[in-house]
């Protein structure tokens, strides 16, 4: 048998806050990283779908034992809700199920709906294109087969929900919430409860805990460093344990 070879360890613990870029998985962006580098521990504090950008918290090294924390946080939004159109992943990565037609909605009637259904504590019902398991199975694999099964109920909290700009059918939002919320579900929801249905066009994320996006790096920027430099780009778990 081959003794597989070890990763020598790595150079720095700590975090990499990542600007991440649409079409991207969380795990894309982990693997690149990882591997360009070479590190030997690299994981993130907490999944972006593919479709969404911003925030994405890289623990690496002794940073990995942050996971917890970071994962923890309040979470902070900006998005677009697309009225009038349901799909079977609730955002514009999925197969359009139904449409309507929403030019009756007014920007008055998405606040007073979001005021009156989506605030404080709530409960939410998870999209069965999710990495949720039942019986071990990740429900986006039974999605793909078409199959729907039960979903419980999930206790989140929003905290903020404000309406940016609205020009029919687009409604854009900030959202402030606990971890676990499924944005896209919150525009399903809106949409729903509208009786025109909702699916989400884009999402941001912007903040996790007390960090923010204007903290983060792109891609290229991450890139374009050696093993060395990266350094600079980190917050090192020795400066956050002070």
């Amino acid at each position: 048998m081959r003794n597989r070879r070890k990763r020598a360890p790595d150079p720095y613990d700590g975090i990499l806050l990542v600007d991440k870029p649409t079409d991207w998985t969380s795990h894309d962006v982990v693997a690149k990283i990882r591997n360009n580098f070479k590190l030997s521990k690299c994981g993130h504090g907490g999944t972006l779908d593919p479709l969404a950008t911003g925030l994405l918290v890289l623990l690496i090294g002794k940073g990995t034992k942050l996971s917890d924390r970071i994962m923890n946080g309040d979470k902070v939004y900006e998005g677009t809700l697309h009225l009038g159109i349901t799909t079977n992943s609730q955002d514009a990565d999925g197969e359009i199920l139904e449409e309507k037609d929403a030019s009756h909605i007014t920007r008055k009637m998405v606040e007073e709906v979001i005021k009156a259904k989506f605030m404080g504590p709530i409960e939410q019902i998870p999209p069965m294109v999710s990495a949720i398991k039942k019986d071990g199975v990740p429900l986006y694999k039974m999605a793909r087969k078409g199959q729907e099964i039960e979903r419980d109920p999930r206790k989140i909290e929003i905290f903020e929900f404000e309406v940016t700009g609205f020009e029919n059918p687009l409604v854009q939002f900030r959202v402030k919430s606990t971890k676990g919320t499924y944005v896209r579900t919150l525009a399903h929801d809106i949409g729903n409860e509208l009786g025109v249905g909702g699916s989400l066009d884009a999402l941001r994320r912007t903040g996790s805990g007390p960090l923010s996006i204007e903290m983060a790096h792109t891609m290229e920027e991450i890139l374009a460093c050696d093993k060395e430099t990266l350094e600079e780009k980190m917050i090192l778990l020795s400066d956050m344990i002070k």
